[in-house]
């Protein structure tokens, strides 16, 4: 028998080659259809008002049930992508997509709602995944923009689409993200690390009532104050027994991560609020037809969007404080100058600006707020962010009723 040779070195196993990255088009292919389905009602809201039988303010709830689901369904598909890893939410979400484009065609509203209320959470578990794998500015930048472009044709979309079939099938948009499965499934890493810690059922709960109060408070103001209040206080005693929980304490205490959440929040309740009001305040003040207003309106977006994703790119060459300060001087004209603009031909840069703030701003911010987290927690800072983000898509539409189409 020979002996050993020592001098040789033992045969080991090559370590397997890392996953290739997720080219940046199949990200935003898997989370951009999310905002032309958000989006489509925009010009079509008086027909499914019809179809129902309600106000149009009345019908707006299809749009706020949407925004919420996604702004619930965000902290929780980041927990579970935390916890049981990307393809498990990749999974879950094409179910929940499929599932609720098929009831969002019944003839109740209160069916319809919750078939647009599954079709988000899908929608939020997707852009979870999406967000999770882009990692630079310039990724996020292709995703954002490509939230504002698809944003912008949501709306012109869904008036094409209802006009030549049904407003019911210009609300299946969102199902074309299913597309991009194949591809981000093949590519992503399905063996990272998941968290192993029990799951933090309580904080979990607190946080979504605490996001349905908050919806709620434009169309219910005094008990959804109340709610919202009662549970920010049983949350803070929650996580004060339980910092690293659902809402990790350390991220409160992260000053960019929150200031990055807060100020998202804000540019989207504006982009959302003037993006349903731009279309009614034109529709009254000129003699626009409904689809120049929106052919107007999608001219416009676009050129906001692709606005974002230049500065999005140029981003680390201008850095942060400049982008910025860029994005707070856009933010406040946008408001404002339709707050106080007597001119109707100002209303379309209206909606250029707004878009602009939105987009740049959640490719900059978010990536500040998940880079101030330690690695182990970022899929919930991404979460988080996101919850502050799409709570401006609830905001937005019932502002806009408020403001423009009267109560529902």
């Amino acid at each position: 028998m020979p002996l050993l040779d020592r001098t040789r070195p033992l045969p080991t196993t090559a370590p397997p080659p890392e996953p290739r990255p997720v080219p940046a088009l199949w990200l935003a292919l898997l989370a951009t259809p999310l905002a032309a389905s958000a989006n489509s009602p925009v010009l079509i809201l008086d027909d499914i008002a019809d179809s129902f039988g309600v106000r149009t303010a009345t019908a707006t709830w299809l749009v706020t049930a949407f925004a919420w689901a996604v702004a619930v369904g965000t902290p929780l598909m980041a927990a579970l992508l935390r916890r049981r890893g990307l393809r498990v939410v990749l999974r879950l979400s094409a179910t929940l997509v499929l599932t609720g484009t098929a009831v969002v065609t019944a003839p109740w509203l209160p069916l319809a709602m919750t078939g647009r209320a599954v079709q988000a959470l899908g929608g939020a578990g997707l852009v979870t995944a999406a967000m999770s794998l882009a990692g630079t500015v310039r990724r996020m930048g292709v995703i954002t923009a490509g939230f504002g472009m698809f944003g912008a044709v949501g709306p012109l979309l869904g008036s094409l689409i209802a006009d030549t079939t049904s407003w019911r099938l210009s609300l299946a948009v969102g199902a074309v993200a299913l597309l991009a499965l194949p591809a981000v499934t093949r590519r992503a890493d399905p063996d990272a690390p998941r968290q192993t810690t029990p799951f933090d059922a309580r904080g979990a709960a607190l946080l979504v009532l605490l996001a349905t109060s908050l919806v709620l408070v434009p169309r219910a103001s005094l008990p959804a104050t109340t709610a919202a209040l009662t549970t920010v206080i049983l949350l803070a005693l929650h996580i004060r027994t339980r910092p690293a929980g659902f809402v990790p304490l350390s991220l409160l205490r992260t000053r960019t991560f929150l200031l990055s959440t807060l100020l998202a929040c804000a540019f989207s309740t504006s982009y959302f609020t003037l993006l349903f009001t731009v279309p009614q305040l034109l529709h009254d003040r000129t003699d626009w037809s409904t689809s120049t207003i929106g052919v107007g309106q999608l001219g416009a977006l676009l050129t906001g969007s692709a606005l974002a994703m230049t500065l999005a790119v140029v981003a680390n060459r201008l850095g942060h404080p400049r982008v910025l300060a860029i994005l707070l001087t856009t933010g406040a004209l946008a408001p404002l100058t339709a707050l106080l603009t007597p001119w109707p031909s100002l209303l379309l840069p209206v909606a250029t600006l707004a878009v602009l703030t939105t987009s740049a701003g959640q490719a900059t911010l978010g990536v500040l707020a998940v880079r101030s987290a330690p690695p182990p927690q970022r899929p919930t800072a991404i979460g988080l962010f996101n919850l502050g983000y799409q709570l401006g898509g609830a905001f937005g539409p019932a502002l806009a009723a408020l403001a423009v189409l009267g109560p529902a």
